[in-house]
C-alpha cells in the first residue's frame, strides 16, 4: 500500500493557475512548475541556477492532441537548457523544474534522472516524446543509484499532483468480467445502460474500431465507469448510422485530460440492421451517449435507443 505524505505548495504570484513551487516534507528537492508566458519573470528565480531535470509539455504540430507532447531534458544550470527551449522550441506551454535543495546533483545524477524519466514516457505510453534521442543509462555506484532513485521517487509523487500523468503506465478502471450484475438481469432490464455509443468518421472507425479493436479518447461520467460492459460506433456522415458494437474488456485511462481508452475484448460485431440517424434531434450524437445493448439491437433509429 503506498504511504501517505503531504506536500507543500506555494504560489509566489498568488494565481492558482501560475507558477507553483512544489515541495515534500523532508525532501531535498524542489519543483517548480510553471507556465510558458511566465518564463521571463520565473527565470530569475534561484532554483534555476541549480543542476536538474526538466520536462517541457505542450501539443506538437501535426500530433494528435489527445495525448500530450513531452520533452525531458537536464542541465547543470536549468536556465541556460530552460530558455534556449523557450527561444526554440514552439510547442510547450508549460514547464516542471526538478532541482536540489541541499547537496548539488550532478551530471552523472541528472542524466540518469533524464534517463529514467525518458524510459518511464516510453513504457507509460501516454505522450509523443519529441526527444530526438534517448539517453543511454550512465553508470552510478550502488549508493549514487538508490540516492538518486530516491530522489526521482519523490518527483513522480509531485507529477501527479499538478496534473501530469505521462509517466504512470495506465492502470484499467474497469475490468468487464467483475460486473456485479448478471447478464441475464442487464439483458432483461432495459433501463441498465451497460453500452456507450461514440461518434466515429470513417477514417478512425476503420483504422481504430476495426483494425485496433479498441477506441479512445472518451470521456467518460465516473457513474458510468463501471456499468459499461459493450461499445457500439455510430459512423458519421455519409453513413449516418449506428453500425458496430463489441464488448469491452477493460477501461484505462488515456492522455492528461481525463480521457479514457477502451479495450475489446474481441473484434467489433457488425449489427444485422443499422441503427439510422433518422429524424433525431440535430447534434445528438456529436458525443457519447449511453444506452442498453439489447435496447440498441432492437433499435431501428437513433432517437429509439436514447428515448
Amino acid at each position: 500500500m503506498s504511504e501517505p505524505y503531504t506536500i507543500r505548495v506555494f504560489v509566489p504570484d498568488g494565481d492558482p493557475e501560475g507558477p507553483k513551487i512544489v515541495e515534500l516534507l523532508n525532501w531535498t528537492g524542489v519543483g517548480v512548475a510553471f507556465p510558458r508566458s511566465s518564463w521571463p519573470q520565473m527565470s530569475k528565480r534561484e532554483e534555476f541556477k541549480r543542476s536538474g531535470v526538466y520536462i517541457l509539455s505542450g501539443s506538437e504540430e501535426g500530433k494528435s492532441e489527445d495525448l500530450p507532447s513531452i520533452y525531458v531534458g537536464q542541465g547543470e544550470e536549468t536556465y541556460n537548457r530552460i530558455e534556449s527551449h523557450y527561444k526554440h522550441k514552439e510547442f510547450w506551454n508549460w514547464g516542471y523544474a526538478f532541482v536540489s535543495n541541499g547537496n548539488t546533483l550532478n551530471r552523472a545524477h541528472i542524466t540518469w534522472l533524464e534517463y529514467a524519466l525518458v524510459d518511464l514516457a516510453a513504457t507509460a505510453n501516454r505522450c509523443h516524446m519529441t526527444n530526438g534521442n534517448s539517453p543511454r543509462e550512465p553508470s552510478l555506484t550502488e549508493s549514487e543509484k538508490a540516492d538518486t532513485n530516491g530522489f526521482l521517487r519523490e518527483m513522480l509523487r509531485i507529477l501527479p499532483l499538478l496534473g501530469v500523468h505521462v509517466f504512470e503506465k495506465p492502470q484499467p478502471v474497469i475490468v468487464s468480467k467483475s460486473d456485479p450484475l448478471s447478464e441475464s438481469k442487464r439483458t432483461n432490464n432495459l433501463n441498465i445502460k451497460d453500452t456507450v455509443v461514440v461518434p466515429a468518421k470513417e477514417d478512425g472507425f476503420n483504422e481504430v474500431f476495426l483494425g485496433k479493436n479498441c477506441w479512445y479518447s472518451i470521456r467518460i461520467g465516473g457513474g458510468m465507469l463501471k456499468k459499461i460492459r459493450y461499445i457500439a460506433a455510430y459512423q458519421t456522415s455519409p453513413t449516418s448510422a449506428v453500425t458496430h458494437y463489441a464488448p469491452v474488456d477493460r477501461i484505462e485511462p488515456y492522455g492528461d485530460e481525463g480521457k479514457y481508452r477502451l479495450i475489446f475484448s474481441e473484434a467489433a460485431t457488425a449489427l444485422p440492421n443499422p441503427v439510422v440517424y433518422g429524424d433525431a434531434p440535430t447534434g445528438s450524437m456529436q458525443g457519447p451517449r449511453y444506452t442498453n445493448l439489447s435496447k440498441l439491437l432492437a433499435s431501428k433509429k437513433v432517437e429509439d435507443f436514447f428515448m
